[in-house]
């Protein structure tokens, strides 16, 4: 029985994916596979037995990536599944930082005793006016599934969208709205554009893009969304920024002791995939992924390993073979395979960065001494006989 080890709550709609050869266990260490949310894995011990972790969300922060793939552990996340979730809040953000909804209903809150408040709010509301989204100029910086939506949405509402990204996808690419105007330089959303929204990943050429120096090239007034990741934006510098009235807005997702006590910010309380259908979306890719990979040895959505799929096994045995990125690898297991007279029907390799992965589909199923020798071969993270 093959046994699944659930860190966080998950959605029943996932595990519910989960066939008769799968059971849910309370005990991580005799899991074959991890699914996860939010948790912190960073201080935890890794099962030698543990084959996959699939974050239930995009972001991987949480996950000790490198101790993983040194293991041998294919980490999942699953990008897209929350998309719609977040494109709605990023337009609800896009509406609240362009009339002052907000302030208009803590208005309301703080008269409510006022007995007159039908005749008073026509004085007061002119506080709260502001202007129409339709016409306006977006930036969207990153066109990945989350982005693209909010471009497209966006465009449809009747907004001029500017889309950047130098390394969109063929896929995403086809996603777009022709409506949508690529630019190949970020520089021109931060001249052109009354709204800019980040939806990139955390590396280190994006940590703290939005500083000073870009804030500096920006129209006055500008607003700014950051439902992505909250270190893409320099705080201090967009402190500044809000105070001296050269951001109009700052809308983030994320709370924490600086943006909290911004002047002129709408902090919401990480609200983003926070949808009962995103959940339910994110914990059935996971499993689809983490079943595939146990059952299969297919890879897909890995941020530590290479995109791998061969379909179901139709031979006598399939075995997978992780191993670091270095010369004549190919060459030592085949040449091991061989030696052990066991013939190759098809097999695939694929590397990403240090890391590598193959596999074999064999025409019969090598016993536990071939599997020592390949384990044996310097590089080599684990072998595993899938079939």
């Amino acid at each position: 029985m093959k046994k699944i080890y659930c860190l966080n709550a998950i959605s029943s709609k996932g595990t519910a994916l989960l066939n008769e050869e799968y059971e849910l266990t309370e005990n991580m260490k005799e899991a074959s596979g991890v699914l996860v949310r939010s948790a912190s894995m960073h201080e935890m011990e890794l099962p030698d037995d543990l084959l996959a972790v699939a974050r239930a969300g995009a972001g991987v922060n949480n996950i000790p990536l490198d101790a993983c793939a040194d293991k041998g552990i294919v980490v999942f996340n699953t990008p897209g599944a929350n998309a719609n979730g977040v494109k709605e809040l990023v337009i609800a953000g896009l509406m609240l930082a362009s009339r002052d909804v907000v302030g208009g209903i803590n208005w309301v809150k703080d008269n409510k005793e006022d007995e007159n408040i039908a005749k008073s709010v026509e004085k007061a509301k002119k506080a709260f006016a502001g202007c129409e989204i339709k016409g306006k100029k977006l930036g969207v910086i990153g066109l990945g599934a989350i982005g693209a939506e909010v471009a497209n949405a966006a465009a449809s509402l009747g907004m001029e969208v500017y889309g950047y990204d130098p390394f969109i996808s063929v896929n995403a690419a086809w996603m777009l709205s022709r409506n949508v105007r690529h630019i190949t330089s970020v520089e021109t959303i931060y001249r052109e554009c009354d709204y800019i929204t980040i939806h990139v990943p955390l590396l280190d050429g994006t940590r703290g893009m939005i500083k000073s120096e870009s804030i500096a090239q920006m129209k006055n007034g500008v607003v700014i969304l950051n439902f992505a990741r909250d270190v893409l934006v320099n705080e201090d510098d967009m402190a500044e920024a809000l105070k001296a009235k050269k951001v109009k807005c700052y809308v983030t997702d994320f709370p924490n002791t600086k943006s909290v006590n911004m002047e002129g910010a709408i902090v919401i309380p990480h609200l983003g995939a926070s949808t009962e259908e995103s959940e339910d979306n994110c914990a059935r890719m996971a499993v689809e992924e983490i079943v595939d990979y146990i059952d299969n040895g297919n890879i897909r959505n890995s941020v530590n390993f290479p995109a791998c799929d061969m379909g179901v096994c139709q031979m006598a045995s399939r075995v997978a073979v992780m191993h670091l990125n270095i010369p004549n690898m190919i060459g030592q297991v085949t040449g091991t395979l061989a030696a052990g007279n066991v013939n190759i029907s098809d097999m695939t390799n694929k590397s990403r960065d240090k890391y590598a992965y193959t596999l074999l589909d064999l025409e019969s199923t090598p016993d536990a001494m071939m599997i020592q020798k390949l384990n044996a071969i310097k590089g080599v993270l684990r072998v595993r006989v899938i079939k």
